[in-house]
């Protein structure tokens, strides 16, 4: 292992601080809101405060986007500014670290971030306004924070910042056992799987003699490359997929799901079933090696078995996922199965990832990791639109709880109908939307898998099965469909929820159909994103 001065050490620490600086401002924007949630109470400020600082953030990622300049093999620095040489250094020492895959997750944040304030508008009252709004931001902080976290103890800090807001978000608007029993099992079961996770972290830092993770996985693919991975690590892997599987709900760590929905406030449930999944698909992405340039071997590809354990998580979630929501009658459980489905659609570009072995010139697993990309972006507009328009569509005294509550919504609420009919739409993978590409690029993804890679033939037969899913799918979309443009309302006309869900309604269809109808921008920014071999 390469050593460091002094000097160069503490160089690249106080400049990697400079690289969270969108998330120190969301965090500090939500210090903002707690303290004004618990002395001041104006109404209608905790909205705009929060929108306020979303938008620095933003406005600071968007500088630091046109400045950083990044060399071939992962490093970077500031263009313009006396900052750090292109050097081992950087990815060896620094606990947060910049690169193109972090910079398309922080974006894909900050766009769920802006879509979930409008989508909340409504369920955030003014006594506890300042509180929702700011554990919103704080869990933002954490899911952008993942994708840059270089070392084991920040990216398990980044993650509790999304676990620990999450806690008080189920709690604190619940006015009914339903709910409260939603937030406890949450926060239990979510306590349970850190552990497994922190488990796992810790063998990985046993074998490694690290917390860096570029230095870890650089450690395990030169143990790789000699031989067998030590079978300690790949028990490792299996602890820490486990812990992550929570969070993505993966099969079968998936069982809480369904109820927490059920029970949960609407707008909370739609943050949970997006920044969650985003987070640990990045996590995961980051352990398997998948983001660490440069790229020669992965250290968890074939010969580890992790491959076929995506592949057989990958099937069983999907399948599983499908053939629940099938049955169920409650909108929120339905969503539920629904992104245990979409959970093993992502699992697809994991597999082809992991599973095209090695090269001279490395693996050639991208195919995999920008479909992950789009399919994130995709996934995240179709649920949270599906989420905005269950709000709209509702009422405090009459909220949308089944599907038959849809009935008759095409004459009551066209536009916020027409929005839930693209984002369902969207979710079965219809062609000209987001689903339609994202699905489209997993399943090449496996099906161009190298048939001497050992996994050619698996592959293919992965792709027939999600195939199969996404047509079993179609069924209890187009079931929900139905009810909504061929029923008559069963029930008067419910008052508006307000303004703010309809435009998160609205912007995540429009999203949903610029996508489909022109994917190549989304496309070429998910492979920019991707390290090179």
């Amino acid at each position: 292992m390469t050593t460091f001065s002094d000097t160069a050490v503490l160089d690249t620490l106080a400049g990697s601080l400079k690289l969270a600086l969108p998330e120190i401002a969301l965090t500090a924007t939500a210090c903002l809101l707690f303290a004004h949630g618990m002395l001041l109470k104006v109404r209608g400020l905790n909205w705009t405060l929060a929108l306020f600082g979303l938008l620095i953030a933003a406005g600071i990622a968007l500088a630091y986007q046109l400045a950083i300049q990044y060399g071939p093999d992962g490093s970077w620095r500031l263009v313009g500014v006396a900052a750090e040489p292109f050097d081992d250094a950087q990815r060896f020492v620094a606990p947060i670290l910049p690169s193109g895959f972090a910079s398309f997750v922080r974006w894909l944040t900050l766009g769920s971030g802006f879509v979930l304030l409008f989508l909340s508008t409504k369920e955030a009252r003014h006594g506890m306004a300042g509180e929702y709004y700011g554990c919103l931001l704080v869990a933002l902080a954490g899911c952008s924070l993942v994708a840059r976290a270089n070392d084991l103890v920040t990216l398990f800090v980044a993650l509790e910042m999304i676990s620990i807001p999450t806690y008080v978000l189920l709690y604190l608007p619940s006015r009914n056992p339903a709910g409260q029993e939603s937030a406890a099992k949450y926060f239990l079961l979510s306590i349970l799987a850190s552990a497994v996770l922190l488990f796992g972290l810790s063998y990985l830092y046993g074998l490694a003699g690290t917390t860096n993770i570029s230095a870890l996985v650089d450690t395990l693919t030169r143990v790789h490359k000699v031989g067998p991975v030590p079978p300690l690590a790949v028990l490792a892997m299996v602890l820490t997929v486990a812990g992550l599987a929570f969070r993505i709900t993966a099969v079968p760590f998936h069982y809480y799901a369904p109820d927490v929905y059920q029970g949960g406030p609407t707008a909370v449930v739609a943050q949970m079933a997006v920044l969650p999944k985003i987070a640990g698909f990045v996590v995961l992405a980051r352990l398997l090696g998948l983001t660490s340039p440069p790229l020669t071997e992965l250290p968890f590809s074939i010969g580890t078995q992790i491959p076929l354990m995506l592949w057989v998580m990958a099937a069983v979630t999907m399948t599983l996922g499908n053939m629940m929501a099938l049955i169920q009658e409650n909108l929120k459980r339905i969503m539920a199965y629904s992104g245990i489905a979409h959970a093993g659609y992502i699992l697809l570009g994991f597999v082809a990832a992991t599973s095209y072995g090695s090269s001279e010139t490395g693996p050639a697993h991208l195919a995999g990791l920008d479909s992950v990309l789009v399919y994130l972006v995709a996934y995240a507009l179709m649920t949270l639109g599906v989420f905005a328009a269950i709000i709209a569509l509702g009422s405090p005294e009459r909220p949308v709880e089944n599907a038959d509550d849809l009935a008759g919504a095409a004459t009551t609420h066209p536009l916020t109908a027409a929005c839930l009919a693209v984002c369902l739409l969207s979710l079965i993978g219809m062609p000209f939307t987001a689903g339609f590409v994202g699905k489209l690029m997993l399943f090449f993804g496996l099906i161009d898998t190298p048939t001497g890679s050992g996994f050619g033939v698996m592959n293919r037969v992965l792709a027939v099965v999600a195939a199969v899913n996404a047509a079993v799918a179609a069924i209890y979309y187009l079931r929900l469909l139905g009810i909504v443009y061929l029923r008559s309302p069963m029930h008067p006309d419910a008052k508006s929820r307000g303004l703010g869900p309809v435009v998160a309604a609205v912007v995540c269809a429009l999203g949903t159909l610029a996508i489909g109808l022109y994917a190549k921008p989304l496309i070429d920014l998910a492979q920019l994103a991707t390290p090179s071999q």
